[in-house]
């Protein structure tokens, strides 16, 4: 076991990042609902545009990187690029499209379930889980059944929101299970180019097919969408990466999962979106749930127990 390595004390420039980083992916739900435009596109272009940025930085310093996934054993590599890149798409798609179809509240705690299948990934690989991890996701699915039983009462349209929102938790997962191979290798900059290019790729032929509109929106959606792109897709998860150097791996995990109030909370002041009360239960024992799975997780891999649950933040954000 390797011993654990000091941290200096946590100074005020970097609660003030953790702050930021809360408020950056907490304003993702909200701007996505407030957008007039449809799912797909948003995706799109929150991914394109995001390439844009990080493309050139990432093409000039990671050249050699690049062309090293396209010979010998590197191609591995650039496939768990690709196919969490497709992950990355199949993701957006469902919780973004939740977003639209149920309450900001109730699309971000059941994306939030991202850990809860990861670890039962972990399981169906043939890894032991703890007993404490059993006991979150226990947890965690009787909040999401009882948060989505709820909204019955509300519409059809709100359960299918919720079911989407499952699925993009669960494509969350794979997503992060292709990333964490791929990232044994190389720079997360060289991962995240390549993962956000093919996701934007990939939506792109989505919206050409089904015959989404990728232009002609309103002056407050591109702002809306510049807001995702600025905000929760290269802002909040640098801040959450800077404040590492000071506070675990698994504080960060969990300080991550404050976006779920935090959407609640902007959406009621900007939008108007009440939360539920039926759906208020559901929706607390679920993070409640979550943040078990997290700490187990962090536990066991502190002991040696093999269970590759996310301890980390991955570059994906809501």
């Amino acid at each position: 076991m390797q011993p654990t390595q000091s941290r200096p004390p946590v100074d005020p420039l970097t609660g003030a990042a953790l702050l930021l980083a809360v408020v950056a992916v907490s304003s993702s739900g909200p701007l996505i609902a407030f957008a007039a435009a449809p799912a797909l596109a948003i995706a799109f272009w929150r991914n394109t545009l995001a390439v844009g940025v990080l493309g050139p930085f990432s093409l000039v310093r990671r050249r050699a990187e690049f062309r090293s996934l396209t010979v010998g054993d590197g191609r591995r590599e650039g496939w768990y690029c690709v196919l969490s890149g497709v992950a990355l798409a199949a993701h957006f798609a469902t919780w973004m499209s939740a977003v639209q179809l149920t309450s900001v509240a109730a699309a971000t705690a059941l994306g939030a379930t991202q850990p809860v299948w990861q670890g039962l990934i972990a399981r169906w690989q043939g890894r032991r889980l703890p007993g404490v991890v059993w006991v979150g996701i226990g947890v965690a699915v009787l909040g999401a059944a009882l948060a989505t039983g709820a909204d019955l009462a509300v519409s059809g349209r709100a359960v299918a929101g919720d079911l989407l929102a499952v699925a993009g938790g669960m494509f969350a997962a794979v997503y992060t299970a292709f990333g964490e191979r791929a990232r044994v290798a190389i720079s997360t900059t060289t991962y995240t180019t390549i993962c956000y290019g093919v996701c934007g790729l990939i939506l792109l032929v989505g919206c050409l097919a089904t015959g989404v509109p990728l232009v002609g929106f309103d002056t407050g959606t591109w702002l809306a969408i510049l807001g995702l792109v600025a905000g929760a897709q290269l802002l909040g998860h640098s801040m959450f990466n800077y404040a590492l150097r000071r506070i675990s791996a698994t504080t960060v995990s969990v300080l991550i999962l404050l976006e779920v109030p935090g959407a609640a909370l902007l959406a009621w002041l900007w939008l108007g979106q009440a939360p539920r009360p039926l759906a208020l239960p559901g929706l607390g024992m679920l993070v409640v749930g979550v943040v078990v799975v997290v700490l187990g997780g962090a536990r066991a891999v502190r002991r040696g127990a093999p269970v590759p649950l996310p301890a980390d933040p991955a570059p994906l954000a809501d």
